[in-house]
């Protein structure tokens, strides 16, 4: 049984956010089988196929090294590659079956187009204790599946060193969700990017994740409608990394472009 491990939203090696996609089942591994594997690869997620009768379709799943989450983009795209780089996969898209519904990914020039969700959000009131936790005050606060922060500037957005308890439990408490904390703010000008971003997930077992599909159909949402652009460039800026989306709104839908490349191949003695 072989395993790869991709760099997601990365032109390079050693950027964007690495995930380990598994070989195709024909049936579900237990999921106990699953998590453990997850662990031991110890990757913000490990994605699990499942082979269809229809050779561009199938089941897809995510681990972090704690738990089973219910949507990831980066471990999508890096699934795709997988399929179309390494399998030789002849299609032109991909569906994934999920328990957040049909996601496609389409081969689109020299990137991955990954139709998703747009999340909905809603600004509130800034939390107690969340400006505190961050290091920062933020100057709006919207929720979702989790919190988004949107700071100042680029600058306290590269800086933050949270306190990632603390933010779990404040963003736990806020949104009813796991615990964890998206923050943005516009790009200094001139840059390649409209936006900034980061991404610290406590709640979900990952001090802070390098480059974060599910963070930005919620960002996508926000700051089309500021800006009046449906399509922007978003750069997550994790330290040492960093990662690269292409976000368009269309209606209630996101899509995500972005690049990958394959560092590892391995093969599983299990």
């Amino acid at each position: 049984m072989r395993q790869w491990t991709i760099d997601a939203f990365a032109t390079a090696p050693f950027r964007g956010n690495p995930a380990c996609v598994v070989e195709p089942f024909d049936a579900w591994p237990a999921d106990d089988w699953m998590q453990a594997l997850a662990a031991e690869n110890n990757q913000a997620e490990t994605a699990f196929l499942l082979r269809t009768c229809d050779p561009a379709r199938f089941g897809l799943r995510w681990f972090t090294p704690t738990l089973e989450v219910p949507l990831c983009g980066h471990a999508t795209l890096a699934s795709a590659h997988m399929l179309f780089a390494e399998l030789g996969l002849a299609a032109d898209a991909i569906t994934f079956d999920t328990v957040s519904g049909l996601l496609i990914v389409s081969r689109e020039a020299d990137a991955y187009a990954m139709d998703f969700p747009a999340a909905p959000v809603h600004r509130i009131e800034t939390p107690a204790g969340l400006a505190q936790a961050l290091g920062a005050e933020p100057q709006e606060v919207w929720a979702g599946p989790f919190l988004v922060a949107v700071l100042k500037d680029e600058g306290e957005v590269r800086s933050l060193t949270p306190d990632l308890a603390a933010l779990k439990a404040i963003s736990s408490a806020a949104t009813q969700g796991r615990g964890n904390v998206g923050v943005s703010a516009l790009a200094d000008s001139p840059a390649p990017y409209k936006v900034v971003s980061r991404f610290f997930a406590p709640g979900s077992g990952i001090p802070e994740d390098p480059a974060t599909g599910s963070l930005h159909c919620m960002l996508s949402p926000i700051f089309a409608e500021r800006l009046g652009q449906s399509r922007l460039a978003f750069h997550q800026a994790y330290p040492g990394r960093g990662g690269d989306l292409d976000c368009e709104l269309a209606g209630d839908r996101v899509v995500l472009r972005g690049q990958a490349v394959t560092v590892i191949e391995s093969r599983l003695r299990l």
